[in-house]
Parts: structure tokens; sequence; C-alpha cells
């Protein structure tokens, strides 16, 4: 009987340990699709054959010990996943500008700064909904910091 409870202790501690080391990558905290009017991100490639259309593009945000993350999959019709990318937020949370563009709804947009193997991007959320789009507005990347665009 000792034995058993020392075991399910180990194994209660190794659940635990290990989640938090690893994230919640298999739990995002919230999924983002990548709208059809938009660009890829700057650093996903398409494989010789595949167009704009033929992908979609999902995003997900994730905590874990080391900060906030983002892991992006590419999908296709042909295959079920062609890449996966996984990346930081430069910041704590969204970002809003000090001075918002007329006609998106209140708090919006938000924008999220990501760098992935080297190159950075910015996320923008027009409104509340599972869709994301990339921003290329010079003036965004000034007041985010993130360099030209």
């Amino acid at each position: 009987m000792r034995i058993n409870r020392v075991a399910l202790w180990i194994a209660i501690f190794g659940a635990v340990s290990g989640s938090a080391i690893i994230g919640c990558q298999y739990f995002p905290e919230s999924t983002f699709e990548l709208s059809s009017e938009s660009r890829l991100p700057k650093w996903i490639t398409l494989p010789p054959g595949h167009a704009r259309a033929d992908v979609s593009i999902t995003m997900s945000y994730y905590n874990a010990l080391w900060g906030n993350n983002v892991k992006f999959i590419v999908d296709d019709r042909k295959s079920p996943i062609l890449a996966k990318l996984y990346g930081k937020l430069n910041s704590d949370g969204p970002s809003h500008l000090k001075h918002p563009p007329q006609g998106f709804p209140n708090g919006y947009p938000m924008y999220e700064v990501i760098t992935i193997n080297g190159t950075t991007d910015i996320i923008e959320h027009r409104k509340m909904e599972p869709v994301f789009y990339l921003t290329d507005d010079p003036a965004v990347w000034r007041e985010l910091g993130a360099g030209g665009s």
C-alpha cells in the first residue's frame, strides 16, 4: 500500500513538472487562423508547388516557464502538416497604438511582435474573432519598436 502511494506521488510530481517544463503548447491559451486576405508571416516559406491560396496557417498562444510563446502550423489540403514553427512573443501582452485608427472596435487593433529564427513580424488582431493578420504599416512597426517592415 505504501509503495503504491509513493508511486502515485512520483507520477503526479512528474506530470506537474513535465507540463511546467514544456509549457502548455498542447493546451493553448488561444488559437487563430490567418486571414486569407493576409500575406504569410516572414518566417514561413512555402515548399515548391504550393501557393498562398493552398495553405492555411494556425497560430496558438501558450505560456511556459520561460515566457509567452507562439506556435504556427502550416497545413494544406494534400498533407496534414507542412511545417510547425515555434517563437517567442516580444512582450508580456498585446500592444496598442497611442492613437489607434478609426473604424475598429474599442481596444482594437491589438498587436503582437513575434520573433522566430531571428526574423521579426507583427501580428494584428482587428477585432475579437479567431482570425489574425500581418501588418506592413511602417508607422505600426516604428511605434512598436520592431524596426523596419
